[in-house]
């Protein structure tokens, strides 16, 4: 990667000089060297609209695309933060693992604490069964006033939190609020949450969401309300123009204001694309009213139009409606969800289950990539789920007919997972066509 790059720029490193034919200077000599005047030149030269950042699309709903942040779209977006949240001026504390590469960590986390004067502890763990003994010992001993995270972050954080009384009072003991983004939250997290919130220190917990993207920089919607529910977005930032525009049966969200992207980076289709011809830029993420007499009473994620498809019938299928409310109904059970029926008959669905409900709730020893077609328990409590979950199903295009426990493990470098954790729907279906094609024979 550095060789790809370095016949544009100079290698900076920290420590450890990088192996390469490339010009590479150290942070020590640069610290050691006087500044001349090109150096306030250079920096005087930097307006508004220079570029600041540019950040890749993490590839959800398609190839990754560049896109350019100014100086003034950042800025602008930390200002619209920093209104919905006041408290974060006088600054914070956090212990954050996320990529500085990816817009929630770089622009929102790093350029908050920047922005605010806040401290940053760099957490070198992460949610994985490996990686979150090391975010565990870093909260033994730093206490966040702000926690952010991914929806699976805070999974895994969860029976730890119920185990530990001493790691559970300094995690909640100085915590103004939790804040989660990249994916949807299942209610029973949230739930979980509260609950150890309040019994720890007698207090409601804030606990937020939004809707954003790498396209404005990050943050769009904040929920600002307590005791409210997951997938509650909020209201715009101020600043923010939301338009809601109806497109395959749903209302698609589009945005214009100073935090959002003048375009992708040497990708004039995809910019072209990426606006309507009123200038708003087009999220493709779908919202409903929370009340429709009453749009200040907040919006809910409604899915991603680029995931939805159609029956055979022509009804359309809600994948991310239909994905969240079998979380929700199996309590913990399943962790994720790919849900299949391009051009068919019925909806069908592979299950990833939660490794730590199903051993310590059932008492079975679960391995991803096994075949579990013959444990039986296994696929008896799933049956059960699936039932529970088609009580409430209406018709065809939210009924899941037939499902199955995935044979295999999520892989990024196969393009099945993003950076955030969220699963690419239409990647992991193509991978394992031959499994989804038993669906429907």
């Amino acid at each position: 990667a550095l060789q790809a790059v370095a016949q544009n720029c100079i290698i900076i490193y920290i420590k450890n000089k990088p192996k390469g034919d490339f010009e590479a200077i150290s942070i020590k000599e640069i610290r050691e060297t006087l500044s001349t005047d090109a150096v306030e030149n250079a920096h005087q030269a930097i307006k508004p609209d220079s570029i600041a950042k540019i950040m890749f699309t993490s590839g959800s709903t398609g190839l990754p695309k560049g896109v350019i942040n100014t100086h003034h779209n950042i800025t602008s977006n930390w200002q619209q933060i920093a209104q919905v949240f006041p408290f974060i001026k006088t600054g914070f504390t956090l212990c954050d693992w996320l990529p500085w590469n990816h817009t929630f960590g770089g622009n929102h986390n790093l350029g908050l604490t920047l922005c605010n004067g806040g401290s940053l502890y760099i957490d070198h763990g992460n949610p994985t069964p490996a990686g979150i003994q090391q975010t565990i010992e870093n909260l033994e001993d730093i206490y966040p006033d702000i926690y952010f995270n991914v929806p699976k972050g805070y999974e895994e954080l969860i029976p730890y939190l119920q185990n530990d009384d001493i790691l559970r009072v300094k995690f909640f003991s100085n915590l103004k609020f939790l804040f989660y983004a990249g994916a949807g939250l299942p209610q029973h997290v949230w739930d979980a949450y509260e609950e150890l919130a309040y019994e720890t220190t007698g207090r409601r917990l804030l606990i937020s969401t939004g809707l954003g993207c790498t396209e404005a920089s990050p943050s769009a919607m904040f929920n600002t309300h307590f005791g409210s529910f997951a997938g509650m977005l909020g209201v715009p930032v101020h600043g923010l123009e939301l338009k809601l525009v109806p497109v395959a049966g749903k209302l698609e969200a589009r945005f214009k204001g100073d935090n959002i992207m003048p375009g992708y980076f040497r990708n004039t289709e995809a910019t072209a694309k990426a606006f309507d011809d009123e200038g708003f830029y087009k999220t493709g993420d779908a919202l409903k009213l929370v009340n429709s007499e009453n749009p200040n009473a907040g919006m809910i994620f409604d899915g991603r139009i680029a995931e939805d498809f159609k029956l055979s019938s022509g009804t359309w299928v809600s994948v991310g409606a239909v994905r969240a409310k079998l979380i929700e109904v199996s309590n913990g059970f399943i962790q994720d969800v790919v849900v299949a029926g391009h051009d068919q008959n019925y909806l069908s669905a592979i299950v990833f289950l939660d490794a730590l409900f199903v051993k310590t709730k059932l008492n079975i020893d679960y391995q991803p990539s096994t075949n579990h077609s013959k444990n039986q328990d296994l696929i008896d409590y799933l049956n059960q789920i699936i039932a529970k979950y088609n009580e409430t199903a209406k018709g065809t295009a939210t009924k899941i007919a037939k499902v199955c426990i995935a044979p295999f493990e999520l892989l990024a470098e196969k393009g099945e997972l993003t950076e955030k954790g969220n699963i690419n729907q239409q990647i992991v279906l193509r991978n394992y066509a031959d499994l989804v094609n038993e669906f429907y024979i």
